[in-house]
């Protein structure tokens, strides 16, 4: 995997596992690789793919049993959307908005593009 060096690698690789999870390579109630498979799936120290399923795991996304691995909990793909919705709608849209206008673009050209 290719890294963005201006976002931090655990973050990208929660961006990824939860694509995983969306697009059902990860399906709900279902065992994900463990620590050291990630890991060397996507190239990095298994403490970084530690942090990744902490980050995960408070999110209500995976849960681990012990002893046997990590899940997907039911309900992670509404969750991950809900998630990515929020950060779309609060970060990315305003900035959007922003350069439309600046643009000159208007609501109908937007609504025809789109």
């Amino acid at each position: 995997m290719e890294y963005n060096e201006h976002k931090p690698i655990y973050l990208q690789n929660v961006d990824l596992m939860q694509e995983k999870i969306v697009r059902g390579e990860w399906p709900e109630e279902e065992r994900i690789p463990s620590i050291r498979e990630m890991g060397a799936m996507v190239g990095v120290n298994p403490n970084t793919i530690v942090r990744s399923y902490q980050l995960l795991e408070s999110q209500d996304i995976i849960y681990n049993k012990r002893g046997m691995g990590y899940y997907v909990k039911d309900g992670a793909v509404a969750r991950i959307k809900e998630n990515i919705k929020k950060e779309f709608i609060n970060n990315e849209l305003p900035l959007f908005k922003a350069k439309a206008e600046m643009l000159g673009i208007s609501k109908d050209e937007l609504t025809k593009l789109l």
